[in-house]
């Protein structure tokens, strides 16, 4: 693509800035959680159509876009997650969420809204993107959130097909707005939902030798199974099971029947997250035998790392450059991504787009007082739309190159 290209969407970007906040906050003020955003998806559709595009909504939630050539012979995807938290928000910003126990506290609304921007910037260039034979396809993903989560919706329903490289960023409150996060190879985690359950008969706490201590195996279960985890599994593949949820009981003096804990699970190591389940299931019946307890133990796979792609990160640096955003080196955390699946399907990367006030405090994700400097939306709008141009510029030119 020409530096025309770049500059014109740009400055179709910078236009619309303020409009791009006054649709992150709406969005914003009206979180919904995963497999629900019907409004999302109805605001965001208006807003593409209203740009001249035509969307195609998925069969729950969420929608799809081309822009560019219908048969192309390079196609780019650019993918949004739309989904909220439940979530309390704590921000007291004017345009807090209206939805009671519900927030974009992962920053959701942020990378909506980006694509929004990126789209429509993109949208006049539809006609350079024919000239090229390529074609730019948004995705806005429901369920990023869920297990299994919207990402297998995309792709279930074909909208990988054709898709020659796939891009991504997600908000970090640890970078200033600006920067943009780039690392080859994995940059998450793999991340399971673990569920136990143990049951026993109950009974009066002064009796304990009479029937099944349940609160007391569970806890032996939540502290020593984590610990054991670590000895039976090579302390390079990172492998992290954190409880989020524990519940047994509900008076002081009784032994309850039944008590619950759910967490994650998650694993820096792609080929032993294909390996983890058994061994923690286990882990949990051998921790729990010895009090006579039930035990059902549910292994609910998510997500394998998102493993970015050499040449995709060059194009994410590239796209950044030309917007004058400041690629910097990152690391690989421990969060999980659904984003992973599209990978398995078209090579590319995500990026961490930063949205830290410079000097600002330093949020952290899913807490509901995650505060972002909303100059973040234009640069992630900007971030997109340039790493697409920039994609599809490599592969005309290494296609004039071969040919």
């Amino acid at each position: 693509m020409t530096p025309d290209s770049f500059a014109a969407v740009r400055g179709a970007i910078a236009t619309r800035q303020a409009q791009l906040v006054t649709i992150r906050r709406d969005i914003h003020r009206h979180p919904e959680i995963s497999w629900q955003e019907q409004r999302t998806t109805a605001l965001v559709c208006d807003l593409l159509e209203e740009g001249g595009l035509k969307p195609t909504r998925l069969s729950k939630s969420g929608l799809v876009v081309d822009i560019g050539a219908e048969d192309a012979a390079y196609r780019v995807a650019l993918r949004a997650d739309i989904d909220a938290l439940p979530v309390r928000e704590r921000t007291g910003l004017d345009f807090a969420s209206v939805s009671p126990g519900v927030c974009h506290a992962c920053g959701h609304d942020v990378h909506t809204t980006a694509l929004v921007g990126a789209g429509l910037a993109l949208a006049g260039q539809d006609e350079a993107l024919r000239a090229a034979d390529a074609a730019v396809r948004l995705v806005f993903q429901p369920a990023e959130e869920a297990i299994p989560g919207g990402a297998e919706l995309v792709v279930g329903e074909g909208h990988l097909e054709g898709v020659d490289a796939a891009y991504a960023l997600h908000c970090d409150p640890s970078l200033d707005v600006g920067k943009v996060g780039l690392r080859e190879g994995p940059i998450t985690a793999a991340a399971d939902r673990i569920d136990v359950k143990l049951t026993g008969r109950g009974g009066h706490t002064s009796r304990p030798h009479l029937t099944e201590d349940l609160t007391y195996a569970l806890a032996k279960v939540v502290t020593e199974v984590p610990a054991l985890l670590s000895r039976r599994v090579d302390p390079r593949a990172g492998a992290l099971l954190v409880w989020g949820q524990m519940h047994a009981g509900a008076a002081g003096n009784v032994i309850p029947s039944s008590g619950e804990a759910t967490g994650t699970l998650r694993i820096l190591d792609a080929e032993v997250w294909h390996q983890i389940g058994p061994i923690v299931k286990e882990l949990v019946e051998s921790v729990a035998k010895p009090y006579g307890v039930g035990v059902e133990v549910v292994h609910s796979p998510g997500v394998p790392p998102v493993v970015n792609d050499a040449t995709a990160i060059a194009d994410l640096r590239a796209g950044a450059v030309q917007m004058g955003l400041d690629p910097v080196a990152t690391r690989q955390s421990m969060g999980g991504e659904d984003f992973a699946w599209f990978l398995h399907h078209a090579p590319g990367a995500m990026a961490r787009l930063g949205t830290r006030a410079p000097g600002g405090r330093t949020y952290d994700l899913h807490q509901g007082d995650l505060i972002v400097d909303e100059a973040a939306i234009p640069a992630g709008a900007m971030l997109l739309a340039s790493t697409a141009l920039a994609a599809i510029g490599r592969y005309a030119a290494n296609h004039a190159t071969s040919s």
